[in-house]
């Protein structure tokens, strides 16, 4: 960890004990980290965090920060660069996005969240990548679908509640804590509209299921798809075809469960077997059922309330991994729903 000092500015009271006081800070960055790598490519992480803090003034002479402020400020800045001295020491790679989340997290009300705790938690290697959790919210809807058997995903898009499910079914089958991933999702204009659509019922169905096999691709080597689909070990189906059936040491996802009916979630939840884990994902702002149908996703909570291991996790437009203006599109509707 960084070693730091503290002195007044010159000529202006240190007034101690006050988050407006002007100090002075320095921060010595250990030999074992690379400058280069704090400061980001042509200082975009300098700036980053010039950006997040803009009543501290932030200098870089050898391998030390100096910076100048008001003090609680100066010692969030510390704190952030502390953080992102741990983030890079874990090999993970600093970049402005990196650094604005880490503000977000510790600017957050009420968050105990630490930046290097999230960042570095790795859930899945493989295919030169690592899959992370990006935001606190992120990290601990990783941590409750660990931690319990049914666990609710919800929130807009953009959230990684999909994303996110799928890496921990494929860590879960890796470690051989289950046998098989079954990925699920209704088709809701599957109805009517299914039999004016060209091809077999397989090539009718499939545009639905699309968003599933892209994540499994991202995860999963391509060529061996194939070989797990035709095992049974990797299942895509339709939510209408898990009616009647027990699934057993599986991880079942459910996704986009905003467009079930009350009586079909209640149909998915009761396929739970031994030794499965099941993941319910959904945006209940975005329900494409029939006018005058509930959507089961947004009564589930209220019938579950109490039930022992079973978790709801909400994620907000702060929890967004897409572009930034996502997270203010998601907020301007909001804001003119309740309008």
């Amino acid at each position: 960890m960084a070693e730091s000092s503290t002195a007044p500015s010159a000529g202006r009271p240190s007034g101690a004990g006050t988050s407006h006081a002007r100090v002075e800070h320095r921060i010595s960055v250990p030999d074992d980290v690379r400058m280069v790598e704090l400061l980001g490519l042509r200082d975009e992480v300098l700036r980053a965090i010039e950006d997040g803090f803009t009543t501290v003034d932030v200098h870089v002479r050898g391998n030390e920060f100096r910076l100048a402020g008001p003090a609680g400020d100066v010692a969030l800045v510390t704190r952030l660069i502390d953080e992102l001295i741990e983030v890079a020491s874990a090999g993970t790679a600093l970049t402005p996005d990196v650094v604005r989340r880490s503000v977000a997290m510790l600017t957050s009300a009420g968050s105990s969240a630490r930046p290097a705790d999230v960042l570095t938690f790795n859930i899945l290697s493989g295919r030169g990548r690592t899959i992370r959790p990006k935001t606190a919210g992120q990290k601990e809807y990783v941590d409750a679908i660990d931690r319990h058997t049914v666990t609710f995903g919800i929130g807009p898009a953009g959230t990684g509640k999909t994303y996110l499910a799928m890496a921990k079914a494929v860590q879960a089958l890796q470690d051989r804590t289950v046998n098989r991933i079954v990925l699920t999702r209704p088709a809701v204009e599957a109805g009517e509209r299914l039999g004016f659509l060209p091809g077999t019922l397989a090539d009718k169905i499939d545009p639905y299921l699309r968003p599933l096999y892209d994540a499994l691709h991202d995860m999963v080597d391509p060529e061996s798809i194939p070989r797990l689909m035709e095992a049974g070990t990797v299942e895509v189906a339709p939510l209408a075809y898990m009616r009647g059936r027990t699934l057993n040491d599986s991880f079942i996802i459910l996704d986009e469960a905003q467009n079930t009916s009350v009586e079909q979630m209640k149909m998915f939840l009761t396929r739970l077997g031994f030794g499965s884990k099941v993941v319910v994902t959904g945006d209940v702002t975005q329900v494409d059922l029939p006018s005058g149908t509930t959507s089961g996703l947004r009564v589930v909570e209220q019938i579950l309330a109490g039930v022992d291991d079973v978790e709801f996790c909400r994620l907000s437009s702060a929890d967004v991994v897409r572009h930034r203006l996502v997270s203010d599109i998601i907020d301007a509707y909001a804001r003119w729903d309740r309008s």
